[in-house]
């Protein structure tokens, strides 16, 4: 049997119901990991400050020979920053990769309360440490990379944990919209990452590293002393997929077979009025376990490539919002037969963007991604296809990628409404499957009831995903010198291919959907 583990002092307030409980969970694990992507954040912002345009800000002061890079911060002050902020972006994300398969494993053996709050006070201080350099005048390039390895390896403490203590909580009713809300916390995140970020970046780029840093530490002792991890430390019954009885096991698996809207239709309904029998509490799932899931292979591959574009955007956009403006800039000022168009960009006649600026427009990339996760989850609730859902939105993804690319300086308006579009079908898929689907696969009805997998599924899912993580701004930086057009192909290749690593789960869903209406119309027998 599991020893009940102690609430903290601080909880033995009462509460109304379990509701209450739930919904202080969603508050808190929401504010969790949104600090969490606060702080990974900056170093998109701060990018285009460590190798700004010098010669924009006039002369050299020092008279060096090097004009044009005399502003940048050493050792990105030369011609392979580009490479340099690659390696810098790839030493966070693999670490952050291969950290995220051992992590759920742990989270599913420590208490997930500790093992969250004690990972967020860690990335808290080495999220502070990247800033500090600044104060510290540190112009050696293995710091910083150290630095992010270690903080990619902490912050792997978040994601399994955050998403095994709703699991516990919340059933499959309704779990993508309730999901699909809840996981808006990553684009709030990066909002408020870049907002905050932005204020300090022109002046004292240190504390857009610094101010993060001690959020999310705040938010990790916060997190100690209020998160109830299981419903059953507060005598509260937990939701359908923890506790069945043999009927509702024999129903859950005749539903299961009629198609995936009548999966998705299952109510969360607590099972307040049964009998609670103690059980011996089941064991963690294996590695190889976990990948035997029907659906967690496709899931993962597909994350791997949707993740790959949803991060070239998170830590590339700002810098390419950057470039594009200098480049039309410089088109718009050069006369028409001398190497430049007789029609410069109308992005490039409104506004020049510095750092803190195209920071700020970035935002609206992750303003879309809110809006694409909720509706990923409403809609993937109503028609019980996931992997549908989320095929459909890469596959429209991948022409809008190619307009914005073309068209998104036409204006700082249609700049808005792409960046917008965009950022609700990239981010669409990526936040379903790390929510809904994770927290479908983990409580699998081939678990029977086992929850102990929730965590592992999640870590394997986001762990793969990941790797696509790591090589996405890795393949920007090495592409990017090529010329941005290049940088887009290769992310709208990545899009066709998530969507083909799904097509067999697709083609599953549209037969469960054909069975189903067959057996309502009468023309097959139940």
């Amino acid at each position: 049997l599991r020893p009940p583990i102690p609430v903290p002092p601080t909880l033995s307030f009462p509460l109304a119901s379990s509701r209450s409980y739930r919904g202080l969970t969603l508050v808190l694990t929401f504010l969790c990991y949104t600090s969490y992507h606060l702080s990974r954040k900056p170093i998109s912002i701060v990018k285009s400050q460590l190798h700004p345009n010098c010669s924009a800000l006039g002369p050299n002061p020092r008279n060096d020979s090097n004009s044009s890079t005399w502003c940048s911060w050493a050792p990105f002050d030369g011609d392979n920053y580009k490479e340099l902020f690659g390696a810098l972006d790839n030493a966070f994300l693999v670490a952050y990769a291969i950290g995220m398969f051992i992590s759920g494993i742990f989270g599913e053996r420590l208490p997930l309360r500790y093992y969250l709050s004690g990972g967020m006070v860690l990335s808290g201080l080495f999220t502070a440490l990247f800033g500090l350099g600044y104060f510290w005048d540190i112009h050696v390039l293995w710091y910083f990379i150290v630095v992010q390895v270690f903080n990619g390896l902490v912050q792997t403490t978040g994601w399994p944990a955050v998403v095994a203590c709703v699991g516990n909580w919340f059933g499959k009713g309704k779990r993508g919209l309730i999901m699909g809300i809840w996981n808006s916390h990553t684009s709030v995140g990066n909002i408020l990452g870049s907002l905050i970020a932005g204020a300090w970046v022109s002046s004292a780029w240190g504390l857009s590293f610094v101010v993060p840093g001690i959020i999310i530490t705040t938010v990790g002792i916060i997190c100690f002393f209020f998160l109830v991890e299981y419903p059953e430390d507060v005598d509260c019954s937990p939701p359908l997929h923890h506790v069945m009885t043999t009927s509702e096991k024999d129903s859950e698996a005749v539903t299961s077979n009629e198609g995936p809207l009548s999966l998705s239709g299952q109510s969360s309904v607590d099972l307040s009025h049964s009998p609670k029998e103690p059980a011996e509490e089941p064991e963690a799932i294996s590695f190889l376990g976990a990948l035997r899931i029907p659906g967690v292979v496709e899931f993962s591959l597909c994350l791997l490539f949707a993740k790959l574009v949803s991060y070239t955007f998170l830590y590339w956009l700002p810098l390419y919002i950057v470039n594009v403006g200098e480049f039309w800039g410089q088109q718009g000022r050069r006369e028409p037969g001398k190497g430049a168009s007789p029609h410069p960009s109308p992005l490039s006649l409104t506004a020049h963007f510095g750092a803190k600026e195209a920071g700020d427009l970035s935002t609206l990339f992750d303003v879309g991604g809110i809006l694409g996760g909720i509706f990923a989850g409403l809609i993937s609730d109503y028609t019980g296809g996931r992997a549908t859902t989320c095929c459909v939105m890469l596959v429209v993804a991948a022409p809008m990628l190619f307009l914005y690319n073309h068209v998104g300086q036409n204006g700082i308006g249609t700049s808005i409404a792409m960046l917008i579009i965009c950022g609700a079908l990239v981010n669409g898929p990526y936040a379903l499957i790390t929510t809904a689907v994770s927290a479908d696969l983990g409580t699998h009805e081939s678990l029977k009831g086992n929850a102990k997998a929730l965590s592992t599924v999640t870590a394997i899912i986001d762990g793969t995903g990941s790797v696509g993580a790591a090589l996405g701004p890795l393949l920007a930086g090495l592409i990017s010198p090529t010329g941005w057009n290049n940088v887009f192909y290769m992310l709208i290749a990545a899009d066709v291919l998530a969507c083909l690593l799904l097509a067999r789960v697709v083609v599953k869903e549209a037969r469960g959907w054909c069975g189903y209406m067959a057996r309502k119309r009468g023309y097959v027998r139940p």
